[in-house]
């Protein structure tokens, strides 16, 4: 008797634990293509730019032109890697306006996240605590880059929080 109320239970445990129907994955469809979507967008930053000019407009000091060279790569995946090398000029000009710039070099890896309607790029860099790298000042990867194309040029902005323009970078497809 106590054996086939133990056969009873295992079974009852058994058909209580039976699979039920699994929830099916919800399909957002194709990736959108064509002019305005995220899949055109990084498309166009696909590859090598080179810095054409950099001003940047610490707040309550005079514009900075960074005199010096940069180049920034984006891959199809949206990684990117930017180095601007400036000179010491340049270089002690950015420190006293609060931008931390180690070797007269801004160097940064990581990935865009890229918002199409706003037209924004907000950089998610790799290893860096983004305020503690940077200082927070005007190159902050916390500001998102306003990013305008003309042709083969990609201008970057950073702003304020009244919408007033901290950096402005020009960068040439190369």
């Amino acid at each position: 008797m106590i054996r086939l109320i133990a056969i009873l239970a295992a079974f009852s445990t058994a058909m209580a634990c039976a699979a039920s129907p699994r929830q099916r994955p919800i399909s957002a469809g194709p990736a959108e293509t064509g002019p305005g979507t995220v899949t055109a967008a990084r498309k166009f930053l696909e590859g090598r730019w080179v810095l054409e000019s950099m001003v940047v407009n610490p707040p309550g000091g005079k514009p900075i032109t960074l005199k010096g060279t940069g180049v920034l790569n984006y891959d199809d995946f949206g990684n990117m890697a930017m180095n601007i090398k400036a000179d010491e000029a340049s270089s002690d000009l950015l420190r006293a306006g609060g931008v931390v710039i180690p070797d007269g070099v801004i160097a940064t890896t990581g990935r865009t996240a890229i918002d199409v309607p706003n037209k924004t790029l907000t950089y998610i860099l790799e290893g860096q605590a983004s305020a503690m790298k940077t200082g927070g000042g005007p190159l902050s990867p916390n500001r998102p880059r306003h990013w305008e194309v003309a042709g083969d040029v990609l201008t970057l902005t950073t702003k304020d929080e009244s919408g007033a323009p901290l950096s402005v970078s020009r960068w040439k497809k190369s």
